[in-house]
């Protein structure tokens, strides 16, 4: 018989972030605001690139494509943090613990994936510029995002096939306000410690083998540069550093949370929080205020939907 339909546990007990009513109203309002952030300022990037003839290229492409994961990624764990703040019992069903666990580690693959694309296109774009639109082009930007698609799907479907059939019996507390492999797995009535250095290699090396994959991507790309003009230099800095910016805000707190192995709950929550809350609402500022082009495009499509407006 099926080890799941055998365990005793059917549920979930959930971590609060706050037990005095001050702070969770200061919470509540707190990450309310962030996740509307999170909504509109990656939905309005998704929108200037769709509707804005000026930037269907491929950095923007792929950019649209990782506003898009930032948000579904925010999605599988803010708003139930939010309806939860209140509750006394944080409960969270069996099912609906792997399900969140399931698209967490979907939408953490993908954005790795596409981080390494983007970090791919701004070395073609600034190294081989003459070849730029050939290599770019429209079909190898689409094969990019569906390769990351696939590569987050079997990143999560080789640590979920593990977890989904482990003997729960209790006790239930996960020490953490969301659903996790690390945190679930030491849950289990069996010895898991090859289970979780498995979830260890896949998402705590893995994690940091791409952090520095491109950290050292984009040096060479700035060596590049400054090998063939010095001046260009600076511009490339400051192109890239928006990327690089956007990969330590997302691969940092991954690291934190799946190579160390017992973390202190305060630290824990904190970099969960950054990664969930934080990071999605600051890549679209990120990507915006340091692009030139993205604010122009910003104010033309502001500008279109104020006089649409008017005009009915």
């Amino acid at each position: 018989m099926d080890p799941v339909n055998d365990s005793v546990v059917t549920e979930f007990v959930l971590l609060g972030l706050a037990h005095s009513l001050a702070m969770q109203f200061f919470l509540f309002l707190l990450f309310s605001l962030f996740y509307l952030g999170i909504i509109l300022g990656n939905l309005f990037i998704v929108f200037t690139v769709i509707f804005d003839p000026h930037l269907h290229s491929p950095m923007y492409f792929l950019l649209a494509n990782l506003s898009l994961i930032d948000l579904g990624l925010s999605s599988t764990t803010v708003p139930r943090m939010i309806s939860d703040i209140f509750t006394d019992c944080k409960v969270i069903s069996f099912h609906n613990c792997m399900i969140q666990m399931f698209f967490i580690h979907v939408m953490g693959g993908v954005e790795m994936a596409l981080l390494i694309a983007m970090a791919y296109d701004r070395y073609t774009a600034i190294c081989k510029p003459l070849r730029y639109l050939t290599i770019m082009n429209s079909k190898m930007c689409m094969l990019l995002v569906i390769a990351a698609w696939v590569i987050g799907v079997i990143h999560a479907v080789s640590q979920f096939v593990f977890v989904i059939n482990l003997p729960f019996c209790g006790p239930n507390n996960v020490e953490s306000f969301y659903c996790d492999f690390p945190r679930v797995i030491k849950l289990a009535c069996m010895d898991t410690y090859r289970l979780e250095f498995v979830v260890t290699a896949n998402s705590g090396f893995i994690s940091m083998g791409t952090f520095f994959f491109l950290i050292v991507s984009y040096i060479f790309i700035l060596l590049t540069v400054r090998q063939h003009s010095s001046n260009d230099l600076s511009k490339a800095f400051f192109t890239l550093s928006a990327h690089i910016t956007v990969v330590v805000l997302f691969f940092a707190p991954c690291m934190f949370l799946y190579v160390w192995p017992f973390p202190p709950k305060s630290l824990d929550k904190f970099f969960a929080i950054v990664d969930f809350v934080i990071t999605p609402v600051l890549n679209p500022a990120i990507y915006t205020l340091r692009n030139k082009d993205m604010k122009v495009a910003m104010r033309r499509l502001s500008r279109q939907v104020v006089s649409s407006r008017e005009i009915t």
